[in-house]
């Protein structure tokens, strides 16, 4: 019996969010005759199951709700609001006693009075209203057919008594067609009553199932053992390097074949479609919908796309959280939206997809979008972050803060939110699994949320760095790059700004931290090594920052294994794997890492962005150049936003059309321009082999100019220093510590092509 209601419970759990579905879609498609008899079945099943398992109030509840499906099946009665809520009561109670079996081995106490009378007075009030309409029938039909009769008494072709029976016949039985009953003979033959509708066929073809059901301990310890041959293969494929046996080396190899054809098998056992987390947002909508007086379409897109099943346990409460904000929060009840120049209608759409390894989950609606004014105030307020600082905050930082814990702008705490709890909690639980969100807004327009979480924590691949002579593994979703920095870049390339060091990143100011340095690791002594540096550029919680290692060795899957309580405090750590070797290495938690460094967070982040207030300013001021040389002028630059492309080609692909040098290009005929012949340089030397050219691109047509040669980007705040000489020149500036002369393009390219603009 233990083992029957174990089956029960699974089939019975199944039952309940099918029944959650198919109610708000019965309500919103009422003459769906397939949608009702698949409720009534999935109902009569509850009861009837539950009756033989000895679940009496399980029975008992579902007895009623199965009695007003009925009278749905046979068209006697119409769905509506206050009959699909009360259902959905019955489910929700069907739910808990479940909970309640499966927790203790009984149903519990739980009083079931209120429900199943909410249920009765429904089946009441339609038998009231049904026996009085029934009532009517019967007198008309009875008159009727004594009018009938006593025509024919007179035209003798029956008996009085025939027709008194007829009419008594017809108040007991119910409404017939007076043909029914009087008859052609002289007797009145009694007549089988049928249903108006057609019934409903309940029959079921019988199909041998392919699926089985696995208990899901059984299943994490079958991946605990793929995972510990994971990383004996990877200690064979080890050895294998000081091996030349060819039948070793093949046998080897076999191996690692079979095992990854096992590791991707088992790890699809464990995936499960996101549409597991989607399929309880419809009655979520629902319900909230009428709780709030909204009007709320619900749209989802990549409903089978796949995660492991620890991250879709992870997801559930943090995406049912944003669902109830949205709702609350977002999306305006209709005569605001109406006023506003919208449709009555909001829409919340749910988005999943994969990308680059990752899943991205995005939930957006179509309301008022964030309150940043708000939101900064309250900020302010409660002392989150600084007036001065608030005010020279980005307008996506300014909407980031509603992650903070205990933050809310609600007027009034409602039974859905107001609280000031739950985005901390959302970005928490999200982040525990390796996972970013980000929130985008504009007012008026709504409010989109985007979630990035890892497809899986078990098997993970991760780049491999090693530090003052330990090696760490860096989880490879959190990596956007590699730099290497030799020579002299190595000796300027990091910069040091009020003690936090820097990296000029295409433009753009890197914070840098020396894992070294963090980890208070010794620095193996250099002997002959080279001096470069390496950077290992990395994303947390919607931040970048470089990591300088020693170095870097390779990627490769690892294994995670949770660390032990005694270092589960340490925040810089995730985990740690068993490398080829046998030996241990740690597994860096990129966040924590960042937030030990002041680099990530929350007050942690805010003082560090308040700290490099000056330098982001700075930054903004400042623009990327291209510097090249051109004969013995010296340096020159253009404004690397002038600049299309970077490209070569052979002196020998030059052409002439008319007086003009042109090359063929991308299917079209650029014409060339001699920077030196423009600068009216002296005698310019003869150019043979390949041509440097600088591509400038405006209004659909190119120019090529040609330089010597390309020197560098450099992102600098520029100041004209010495005016031009010459109208192709804007004027001089000191750029990288030389004076360089900054080439005027638009002029240039005017008064070679003799127009206004490109010709």
């Amino acid at each position: 019996m233990d083992e029957f209601i174990q089956e029960f419970l699974i089939e019975g759990g199944e039952l309940l969010d099918q029944l959650d579905r198919d109610f708000v879609e019965f309500e919103k498609n009422p003459n769906s005759k397939e949608l009702v008899a698949r409720i009534f079945r999935a109902v009569h099943t509850l009861k009837g199951t539950g009756g033989t398992i000895g679940l009496k109030k399980l029975e008992s509840v579902n007895h009623v709700g199965e009695s007003i499906l009925s009278r749905m099946r046979e068209g006697k009665l119409n769905v509506n609001a206050e009959i699909t809520s009360a259902l959905l009561r019955m489910i929700d109670v069907d739910r808990q006693l479940l909970a309640a079996v499966e927790r203790t081995g009984e149903e519990g106490d739980m009083d079931l009075t209120e429900v199943i009378q909410s249920l009765t007075d429904i089946l009441t009030a339609h038998d009231r209203v049904n026996k009085a309409a029934s009532d009517e029938v019967q007198k008309t039909h009875a008159a009727n057919l004594d009018l009938t009769g006593n025509i024919l008494v007179q035209q003798q072709a029956v008996e009085p008594d025939a027709v008194a029976n007829a009419v008594k016949s017809q108040c007991k039985d119910g409404p017939h067609r007076t043909d029914e009953i009087l008859a052609a003979s002289a007797e009145i033959q009694k007549q089988v009553v049928q249903d108006a509708l057609p019934a409903q066929s309940e029959s079921r073809e019988d199909s041998i199932s392919s699926n089985i059901r696995v208990d899901v301990n059984l299943l994490e310890k079958v991946m605990n053992l793929v995972g510990e041959l994971v990383l004996a293969r990877n200690q064979i494929l080890q050895f294998t390097s000081t091996q030349k046996d060819p039948a070793f080396l093949n046998t080897a190899q076999r191996l690692n074949l079979i095992t990854t054809e096992l590791q991707e098998g088992v790890m699809k056992t464990r995936m499960q479609p996101i549409g597991n987390v989607w399929n309880k947002f419809p009655r979520i909508v629902r319900d909230l919908s009428n709780a709030t007086g909204k009007s709320v379409r619900l749209e989802m897109e990549g409903s089978q796309t796949e995660l492991d099943k620890t991250i879709i346990e992870a997801i559930k409460d943090p995406l049912t959280h944003i669902v109830r904000n949205s709702l609350d929060h977002g999306i305006e009840k209709p005569a605001e939206r109406e006023a506003a120049g919208k449709p009555r209608q909001g829409l919340l759409f749910l988005r999943a997809f994969h990308e680059g390894g990752q899943v991205n989950i995005e939930i957006s609606d179509d309301g008022a979008g964030l309150d940043l004014n708000a939101i900064k105030e309250k900020a302010i307020e409660r002392g989150i972050v600084p007036s001065q600082q608030a005010a020279n905050m980005s307008d996506r930082a300014i909407g980031n803060l509603i992650f903070m814990a205990g933050f809310s702008t609600a007027k009034q705490v409602t039974n859905i939110s107001g609280r000031g709890v739950g985005m901390d909690v959302v970005r928490t639980n999200i982040e525990k699994i390796g996972g970013t969100v980000d929130v985008s807004s504009v007012r008026g327009r709504g409010t989109t949320l985007k979630i990035k979480i890892p497809l899986t924590l078990a098997i993970i691949p991760a780049l491999i760095v090693t530090t003052g002579g330990e090696r760490f593994a860096i989880p490879q979703v959190n990596l956007v790059e590699l730099v290497r920095l030799e020579g002299k870049a190595a000796e300027t390339g990091i910069e040091s700004i009020q003690e936090a060091s820097v990296y000029r990143l295409r433009g753009t100011l890197l914070p840098v931290i020396h894992l070294t340095r963090e980890l208070k690791l010794a620095r193996p002594v250099q002997g002959n090594h080279d001096s470069a540096i390496n950077i290992v550029v990395l994303q947390a919680d919607s931040r970048q920052f470089g990591l300088v290692v020693d170095g870097i060795n390779d990627t490769e899957e690892i294994v995670v294994k949770p660390l032990s309580k005694q270092l589960r405090t340490v925040s810089c750590f995730a985990g740690a794997t068993i490398m080829g070797d046998g030996k241990v290495a740690l597994i860096l938690d990129i966040l924590g890492l960042a937030q030990r460094a002041s680099l990530a967070g929350d007050s942690a982040g805010h003082r560090a962005e308040a700290k490099s207030g000056e330098l982001v300013e700075e930054a903004e001021q400042r623009e990327s150049w291209l510097l090249f040389r051109v004969g013995d002028r010296g340096k020159l630059a253009v404004p690397l936003s002038m600049v299309s492309r970077l490209e070569e080609f052979d002196s020998k692909s030059i052409e002439r059309s008319g007086n003009r040098q042109v090359v063929q290009y991308r299917g079209e005929i650029m014409p060339l321009v001699s920077i030196a012949d423009a600068l009216q340089m002296a005698n310019p030397a003869a150019r043979e082999g390949s041509l440097q050219v600088v591509v400038h691109t405006a209004g659909g047509s190119s120019v090529g100019l040609i330089v010597d040669e390309i020197l560098d980007i450099v992102d600098q705040h520029v100041s004209i220093t010495r005016e031009a000489e010459n109208r192709h020149l804007l004027g001089s500036a000191v750029i990288q510590q030389h004076v360089t002369d900054l080439l005027n393009v638009p002029e240039l390219i005017s008064s070679i092509t003799g127009n206004g603009g490109i010709a």
